[in-house]
């Protein structure tokens, strides 16, 4: 499992851990039964307060996308119809405001107008190559 930080964002970094496993589990690259990796041990491959991991996992675990259990630690809930799409959607349009935000602003930096910028991410999407 594989989460990246964003020290620029304005969103704090429990609610983008919970985010990024949210879409994990939602995509179906974390299926059920996934064990996630220890909080003590994600915090400090983080480098971050075991409270903020623990915070994440409080979160999923209220969303209903994990469980925590003694012994076995997280894993990822069996899916319930309806109720995890949902949440999956909202996650899934909150990333990609991050990652717009994040575009912008490093287009902004390295002085690309704007519609440059717009043309590269429509060649991206488009699969062409950009030269």
């Amino acid at each position: 499992m594989i989460v990246e930080l964003d020290d620029t964002s304005p969103v704090p970094p429990y609610e983008q851990i919970r985010a990024q496993v949210a879409a994990m589990i939602g995509s179906g690259a974390l299926p059920p039964g996934t064990r996630l990796p220890p909080i003590r041990q994600l915090a400090g491959d983080l480098g971050l307060a075991v409270n903020t991991v623990a915070r994440a996992y409080r979160e999923l675990e209220t969303g209903g996308l994990v469980a925590s259990r003694v012994r076995t630690g997280t894993v990822v809930a069996p899916r319930s119809p309806g109720a995890p799409d949902a949440r999956t959607a909202a996650d899934t349009r909150r990333l990609l405001t991050e990652a717009a935000r994040a575009f912008a602003t490093t287009t902004r930096r390295l002085g690309i107008a704007d519609d440059e910028a717009l043309a590269a991410v429509t060649a991206e999407l488009a699969g062409e190559p950009q030269g």
